[in-house]
């Protein structure tokens, strides 16, 4: 019981979690469009900056932006924020119940570095933290030079990226990264958009002309957020796509992702404002099949060609060779991968696990039958890209992943 509680409740929080995100994401990407489409105003309006007329759900609808601030407070004013604070607590609360409370299994791959526990969770909580003081000390430095500024904040990005592959597993340094990049946009609203905006309403409040310079800051924090979007969801849906996570060149695999997916933003973003640049799409999409292309696995051994060889120098097919028989080339059956996977891979993948509530995505290895039925999943993760187990911590020996290679590459059991 005590396991289906805590799995429950870890599904509620990723639940909750996407809800407040698509909240946030969503108003972020309607007032993005809102001010790139907005028109010269036709009706002219002290202060007015450009207005939007639009129709939806059967209304028409009439937006207004003024330059700096309207001529009077209004009594009811919208603050977006909430949606945004509520994003980043529940995927900490998400990544804390999950990844820091079982580093050993999320976080650590020996692999990569030899981390005790305490040590691995630290050095996460470290990375968000630099992750925000690194870009915030950038943006105060470097000013309003949009351009120099832009490029300073992709090689940090990238830097980030580097830095986490090479502390953490594979899967763990993808989510963190897209953990980094959302405490980067929730910390620009708390610290710099919401605070500015308090102030400028302060001013006017008081009956003063308010400062531009908290909105220009706001504005520039605001811009940095929309392109982090997409990338933050890759990275934060890569936990599923072993593929980029397990591969060699991780880092440029993520990194190749979050470029592809920052161009796909662009183009909406100039889509809002009147122009089709096709070329952002195309180049975007070329970039994702490009890596796809990169990612792919060697084809799998032939079946046929690998159990029986082809006759050579005058020797028949069924003939015996030198090393028929030994133990580099003996055929594994599926009772000998059951007995290994009892021994390194049923503490999670079982109808009752030791390590987690329940098995992940449902595989379950009790039996020979539902080993069978993964044959082909188990060759991708446990041989080709060497996932599973994660970070190796049930200590699956080289000798043993060859057995479960010969096993995948052999023709399956036919009943």
């Amino acid at each position: 019981m005590t396991a289906f509680l805590l799995d429950a409740a870890a599904f509620l929080l990723r639940w909750f979690h996407v809800i407040a995100a698509m909240a946030w994401i969503g108003e972020s990407f309607y007032f993005v469009m809102l001010d790139r489409a907005l028109k010269a105003p036709r009706d002219g309006g002290e202060g007015i900056q450009g207005d939007l007329w639009s129709v939806h759900g059967g209304g028409f609808y009439h937006k207004r932006k003024f330059l700096l601030a309207p001529p009077g407070m209004p009594a009811d004013l919208h603050w977006s924020m909430w949606k945004s604070y509520t994003t980043w607590i529940t995927g900490f609360a998400l990544l804390s119940a999950m990844y820091l409370a079982s580093p050993q299994i999320y976080l650590i791959d020996p692999n990569v570095a030899a981390w005790s526990p305490v040590q691995a969770v630290w050095l996460a909580l470290g990375f968000l933290a630099l992750a925000w003081f690194g870009y915030d000390l950038l943006c105060r430095a470097v000013g309003f030079r949009d351009g120099l500024l832009a490029v300073l904040v992709a090689v940090w990005v990238t830097a980030l990226t580097f830095l986490a592959t090479e502390v953490f597993s594979g899967r763990a340094a993808y989510l963190l990264v897209g953990a980094a990049l959302g405490t980067i946009m929730s910390a620009n609203v708390f610290v710099v958009i919401i605070p500015g905006q308090r102030r400028m309403v302060a001013a006017l409040l008081r009956g003063e002309s308010p400062d531009p310079l908290p909105g220009k800051r706001g504005k520039q924090r605001s811009v940095h957020n929309t392109y982090f979007t997409l990338p933050v969801v890759f990275a934060m849906l890569s936990i599923h796509f072993a593929a980029a996570s397990a591969h060699p060149h991780k880092a440029w695999i993520l990194i190749g992702f979050m470029a592809a997916g920052a161009l796909i933003r662009q183009f909406f973003v100039v889509w809002h404002s009147g122009q089709r640049a096709w070329g952002l799409l195309l180049a975007g999409a070329v970039i994702v099949l490009g890596l796809l292309v990169w990612m792919a696995p060697a084809p799998r051994p032939d079946v046929a060609e690998s159990a029986v060889e082809a006759p050579r120098d005058g020797v028949a097919a069924d003939a015996p060779t030198a090393t028929a028989g030994t133990a580099s080339s003996a055929a594994v059956d599926t009772g000998r991968v059951h007995a290994i996977f009892q021994q390194r891979c049923v503490m999670c993948h079982a109808a009752q696990p030791s390590l987690m509530g329940s098995a992940p995505l449902g595989a379950m290895f009790d039996t020979p039958q539902q080993i069978e039925s993964y044959r082909e999943k188990i060759r991708q993760q446990v041989v080709v890209m060497k996932v599973m187990p994660p970070g190796n911590m049930t200590g699956l020996t080289d000798a043993e992943r060859s057995e479960i290679e010969r096993w995948t590459t052999a023709a399956p059991a036919t009943p």
